[in-house]
């Protein structure tokens, strides 16, 4: 949606909002289902119980395909390999392992080159994300790559926790449906199309909390969805004022990782189930957590590699930059793409206690971006461990400004004290070295542009962490 109807938008009455709302639901949904959702949802849970050789075989063939369409229909990637074999290169793209990494500035940067060229964009639903960091990507999907994305969804992200998209239901994500300024009710939109109550992530001060729970039992929602942080956020004051209520089925969280006390903090606000999922708007790969706390992967729709980086996690070994190629949008074929996140692969090959056979991921740390490092050139990739001692602080993020140097912002939360500064201060020294730890007591801390919070930023240049690599790859 472009600036200008923003603005108008923005201008409407709360009943003229929810018309716009509905009014987009109504086209959302007739992309994202069909006569064929039921079927394609059923045939993803049926093969949840596939072998390790029939799911080789399955996504060996679809692998096929894409490389295929790749390297003869989508310019980008013809003119690489007609450049390669100019050069006398002789390497196959039917194996995966030829193809270099492509990177996000690289799909930033291409665009609709990036597209086959059988493909017609009016044709194509367009996806504009608006980017953790403020960047953004254009991306384009055919109708039969949004329902297979959504069918999916169906089976694995509600029927696993036993609703169905005919339930209402709440998100709380980064859609400004209200301006930031505003106090009063209503932070949200109905949208009847969906059945979905869209929740701003821009309101949550504790003062507020309360209209948010009275509109999801006027709306009688049956599960909620969104940030991890807006829902930790909304959970704290839910527990201030009461929720049981609500008889939510499951909260599941997405977009940031789930770090325990948020998880503990959401399910003692709700009294129900909460699950983790993974994915991105650039359909190369997902994951949902099981009733057995594990966090399976969608086969279907991309192969992940994990790529280790210069510098090992210092908490695992295992853990590095997550590589995907998708397998559902061959229109816009990713191939090799670095997601920006980081995370380890399970190689436990013995049976979930769910009973599913589908691949795992053994854990998620976030974005690469935000990795921080010490003076000898470690990096450390997950923070959360310094909040883990239950401090009564209600939201954080940890800054790295210098490499002697980080800075804690935080909300405190009811029985915080300058000791519980310290005691996090000491936490991050543990894991950081003898460095300076400045801690801000502040009353919100900024989101994104698109209302997510980033636990952890490193602001080191590129430069300074290219030495640190370089050092530490010389040891």
């Amino acid at each position: 949606m472009n600036r200008r109807l923003v603005g108008l938008y923005h201008r409407l009455p709360s009943p003229a909002r929810n018309a716009a709302a509905a009014m987009r639901g109504l086209y959302l949904r007739s992309w994202r289902y069909g006569p064929e959702t039921d079927r394609l949802a059923d045939e993803a849970i049926a093969r949840e119980h596939w072998s390790a050789s029939q799911w080789a075989a399955w996504r060996s063939e679809r692998l096929g395909v894409v490389l295929e369409r790749a390297a003869t229909r989508v310019p980008y990637y013809r003119e690489q390999w007609a450049a390669r074999r100019r050069a006398g290169d002789r390497a196959s793209w039917e194996l995966l392992e030829n193809w270099p990494i492509l990177e996000k500035e690289t799909v930033r940067g291409l665009g609709i080159a990036l597209l086959a060229d059988d493909c017609d964009t009016r044709r194509m639903f367009h996806e504009h994300t608006s980017g953790t960091t403020g960047t953004s990507l254009d991306l384009w999907w055919s109708r039969r790559t949004v329902r297979a994305w959504y069918a999916l969804f169906e089976a694995r992200w509600r029927r696993w926790y036993g609703v169905s998209r005919l339930d209402r239901w709440a998100i709380i994500g980064g859609q400004l449906v209200t301006p930031v300024a505003r106090r009063t009710p209503p932070f949200w939109v109905w949208n009847p199309a969906l059945r979905q109550l869209y929740l701003s992530a821009y309101h949550l001060a504790p003062d507020l909390v309360p209209s948010y729970l009275d509109a999801m039992r006027r709306y009688r929602i049956r599960h909620l969805f969104g940030y991890s942080s807006a829902l930790h956020a909304l959970a704290l004051g839910a527990g201030a004022c009461g929720a049981a209520d609500l008889h939510l089925a499951v909260v599941t969280t997405n977009a940031e990782p789930l770090f325990p006390y948020q998880r503990d903090a959401i399910a003692a606000a709700f009294g129900c189930p909460v699950r983790e999922t993974y994915g991105m708007a650039e359909i190369v790969t997902a994951a949902s957590e099981c009733s057995g706390g594990r966090l399976h992967e969608w086969p279907e729709v991309g192969i992940v590699e994990c790529i280790p980086t210069e510098i090992a996690s210092e908490q695992d070994a295992s853990v590095g930059d997550l590589v995907c190629t998708g397998l559902i949008n061959d229109d816009m074929p990713l191939v090799r793409y670095r997601v920006g996140d980081r995370g380890a692969l399970d190689a436990d090959a013995s049976p979930c206690e769910c009973g599913r056979t589908l691949p795992r991921i053994a854990r998620l740390e976030g974005r690469a971006d935000d990795t921080l490092f010490t003076r000898d050139g470690r990096a450390v990739g997950r923070m959360d461990p310094v909040f883990k001692s239950r401090a009564p602080v209600r939201e954080a993020q940890i800054v790295q400004e210098a490499l002697d140097r980080v800075r804690v912002r935080l909300v405190p939360a009811e029985g915080y004290t300058a000791a519980d500064g310290v005691a996090i201060a000491a936490r991050i020294r543990d894991r950081l070295g003898d460095i300076t730890v400045a801690i801000d007591e502040v009353s919100a801390i900024p989101r994104t542009s698109n209302g997510k919070l980033r636990a952890v930023i490193c602001q080191l240049s590129e430069s300074e962490r290219a030495r640190l690599r370089a050092n530490a790859a010389r040891r």
